[in-house]
């Protein structure tokens, strides 16, 4: 009769371990886990790091160069703007506001705009129709575009352009989901479950929103990297933060001003945001990579 150790036992990961396995194995997506990790610690701990009061004017320190040049000075690091302000101190506090704004504004879309995708998709009739006629016209216009005409009826401000950036992003999220559910809700464990008296809000959340992972993650990151993108805009042009505010985009179009005489005034806010949406789309890609290889396997 064969033997059977009881003592050896075949170790089973669970889905997170086995979704950080695969994930690692992609180089690239590691390495921009690392770089968006930076900018979180710099969300987090930015107060306690950053050297000086970011819109502390010092008029004895105007465009101060960097310390890599020869005229520069140690005491500023990444040098000083045309009021006398530290940069590195604004480019600590700008990742700061600008990250932790864009998470807020992705987290209140997405449950926006998961319930009413779930109450899309699990609904049928005129409601329905009108909604998802309603989607399709809004997604075909770029965010931006609904943030700069929402800001025009609100008003200039940081409340407001987070408000219609929020409002924005709604719909992507409205969408997708109303698509997973439809597509879940033709399968054959859904109409069991039906047989067996499960109601549309247990089908939802104990059958539905667990197939929904990938997508919210994939649509998650799309939606960080575009509401970085819109804060920075709208602050570029003056409809979001204003000066003295030290949001990415408000420092960029500060320094745009004087780009002349201190190129880097732009060139390190601008480097900034290339490489917090840079990260944020890499770890993405990576996450839908490992979570599709999950579930193959």
């Amino acid at each position: 009769m064969p033997k059977f150790d009881i003592y050896q036992e075949e170790f089973h990961p669970s889905p997170l371990i086995h979704t950080w396995w695969e994930f690692r194995k992609s180089h690239i997506a590691v390495l921009g886990l690392w770089i968006l990790a930076f900018f979180v610690f710099l969300v987090v701990f930015g107060p306690l790091i950053a050297p000086f009061d970011p819109v502390l004017q010092n008029p004895n320190a105007f465009l101060v160069k960097p310390s890599w040049d020869v005229n520069g000075s140690i005491r500023h690091l990444f040098g000083t703007d045309s009021l006398g302000r530290d940069l590195l101190s604004r480019l600590i506090y700008g990742c700061r506001m600008t990250l932790g704004i864009s998470l807020l504004l992705v987290l209140l879309a997405m449950l926006i705009g998961v319930a009413l995708g779930a109450l899309a998709g699990l609904t049928h009739g005129v409601r329905s129709s009108v909604l998802n006629h309603l989607l399709d016209s809004i997604l075909a216009i770029p965010t931006l575009l609904i943030a700069i005409v929402i800001v025009g009826i609100l008003g200039v401000g940081l409340v407001n352009s987070m408000w219609a950036i929020s409002l924005a992003l709604i719909p992507q999220f409205v969408h997708n989901t109303r698509e997973v559910v439809r597509t879940e809700m033709a399968k054959e464990y859904i109409l069991a479950s039906k047989l067996d008296g499960a109601k549309n809000t247990y089908l939802f959340f104990y059958c539905i929103l667990p197939n929904m992972y990938e997508m919210l993650v994939v649509q998650g990151t799309m939606a960080l990297s575009i509401a970085i993108l819109d804060i920075s805009a709208l602050g570029f042009l003056g409809l979001g933060a204003q000066a003295p505010a030290p949001e990415l985009g408000t420092i960029l179009s500060e320094g745009l001003r004087v780009a002349y005489k201190s190129p880097w005034s732009i060139a390190l806010p601008g480097s900034a945001i290339f490489l917090m949406v840079l990260s944020v789309n890499v770890v993405g890609d990576g996450l839908r990579s490992a979570l599709r290889n999950r579930l193959q396997r």
